[in-house]
């Protein structure tokens, strides 16, 4: 199991509560995704407990994806102590959510 944890719409709101959380909102369908995913474990890897990357599949929790408004995936959320800071649609490189990412630690 790798460091980026997926959670369920039930488990959604803690997982976001505390500290800087990103959300990649994903499927296992998605090409683009399945890109992305190596890229967030090497972040994460290389972030340690600064921040908290999850997952979320959204063919099988669609009322978080539906709540955000997410329409294209993948689609990377950022929450700090709860609140959405920040957003990205597709995929892109580790500089590109790092640099995301250090705006607001």
């Amino acid at each position: 199991m790798g460091l980026v944890k997926e959670v369920t719409d039930a488990e959604f709101s803690a997982a976001i509560a505390n500290g800087l959380t990103m959300v990649d909102f994903w499927a296992p369908w998605c090409a683009p995704c399945r890109m992305v995913a190596p890229v967030l474990e090497d972040l994460q890897k290389e972030m340690g407990d600064s921040i908290s990357i999850i997952k979320i599949n959204v063919d099988e929790n669609p009322a978080t994806a539906q709540s955000y408004g997410i329409t294209s995936i993948p689609t990377l959320l950022l929450f700090k102590d709860g609140q959405l800071v920040d957003r990205a649609v597709g995929a892109g490189p580790k500089d590109f959510y790092k640099k995301r990412i250090e705006k607001y630690l």
